[in-house]
């Protein structure tokens, strides 16, 4: 039965990983993984997670299904969180969330939904995207085209030819993916005036926008993070959010995330959302507890809430220290690029601006694994590698 099958080539940021755990440099460093690191290499658990834990571990009194949308008391979690409490639109109704597993999860069910409900329509990612946001759309039979991006000659935001692009070539009922925040390969984001032009866009062309929210609080804060969403929230009739607990909670490996649908009215939303529940029947049942229950029950106690929002500050401020830092050795190192352009840049990844030849050297000369794109993962740099690190590009580079 399976004679005629040939193999596919894997995730080459998997084969990344694979490669630099086989490396027998004592000095290799791996820039391609995708899970946040402290100084020693390390993805912790946080002190948050693991106080929650013990107190599920005490009163969990139940292992059964938590039905098709998780837990009831999770749906206000997710929205307080993504639109902030007191948000108008939670109080209208007109909003309606469900758990899923992981924010991958959340974007196959979107997927899902637009596929089966929306007549033709494309979806647009930015060029470049997360490279499984083309792989889950097409699985569920959607046409996804690019919009422009990242501009490599600036190591910036190619706004005006993303806006020509759009304005050429979307057709009304297409949907439009942006991500909220930490943009993800580049670390180039949207800023306000951005998401006010898009809000507009978007109302004039009959479009519904679906936002990615996988890395919020790993900007500038949990609310600035998410400002450009919110906007657009406030100003649009629907909407489709994806957010991931993965990040910001520690938490990858318990896959939890959720997707909200926000409509024109309360019944739309309603409406809308049961058909979300058919999709997510149809995929996987019912999503896992754990996740959800660890973000609950810190969310839900004032000094858990409290002691997780120091610790995402702290994993931020790592970060955007981290980018300073690389910026200031790489200058001092007689590097003959500007690098100052990644101390501009949000989140966990950067677009270097190193090219396919400057990588390939890197890894095969130093041991250094930085994806075939120039993207890095600014969290796998330390103060134990960040010198090596910026000698060696210095001498790639010139």
């Amino acid at each position: 039965m399976f004679k005629h099958l040939k193999a596919v080539s894997g995730d080459p940021l998997l084969a990344l990983i694979v490669a630099h755990k086989q490396d027998t440099n004592p000095k290799k460093i791996d820039l391609g993984v995708g899970v946040y690191k402290d100084d020693n290499g390390a993805t912790p658990i946080l002190n948050s997670v693991k106080k929650a834990e013990a107190i599920l571990l005490e009163q969990e009194d139940s292992k059964s299904y938590l039905g098709i949308y998780g837990a009831a008391e999770f749906e206000a979690i997710i929205q307080n969180l993504i639109l902030g409490e007191g948000n108008p639109l939670i109080a209208s109704e007109r909003i309606r969330s469900t758990q899923t597993p992981g924010g991958t999860g959340a974007l196959k069910v979107a997927a899902d939904f637009i596929s089966a409900n929306l007549k033709d329509a494309r979806l647009w990612v930015s060029d470049p995207t997360w490279g499984n946001h083309e792989s889950i759309f097409n699985s569920a039979g959607v046409e996804v085209k690019p919009y422009p991006y990242y501009d490599p000659k600036t190591n910036g935001l190619r706004f005006d030819d993303m806006m020509a692009t759009l304005k050429a070539e979307v057709k009304e009922g297409d949907v439009l993916l942006l991500h909220a925040c930490c943009h993800n390969p580049t670390g180039i984001d949207l800023q306000p005036e951005h998401w006010k032009i898009l809000t507009e866009f978007v109302n004039e062309r009959g479009l519904l926008p679906l936002v990615d929210a996988a890395y919020q609080g790993f900007g500038d804060g949990l609310d600035d993070d998410l400002a450009g969403l919110r906007h657009m929230a406030a100003n649009v009739k629907d909407m489709l959010i994806a957010n991931s607990f993965s990040k910001n909670f520690g938490i990858y490996r318990e896959r939890c995330g959720g997707l909200s649908i926000i409509a024109e009215s309360k019944d739309e939303a309603n409406a809308a959302f049961s058909i979300v529940g058919q999709a997510i029947r149809a995929n996987y049942s019912m999503p896992p507890a754990h996740g959800a229950a660890v973000v609950y029950t810190i969310m839900s106690n004032p000094e858990l809430k409290a002691e997780w929002e120091q610790e995402v500050t702290a994993m931020r401020n790592r970060i955007n220290g981290l980018r300073e830092k690389l910026v200031a050795k790489l200058a001092a190192s007689g590097v003959s690029k500007d690098f100052s352009f990644i101390k501009d840049q949000r989140g966990m990844f950067s677009y270097s601006g190193l090219t396919l030849e400057q990588v390939r050297s890197l890894r095969s000369d130093y041991s250094i694994y930085i994806a075939d794109s120039g993207r890095m993962s600014i969290s796998g740099v330390s103060d134990n590698n960040i010198d090596y690190l910026c000698e060696s590009i210095a001498k790639v580079v010139g």
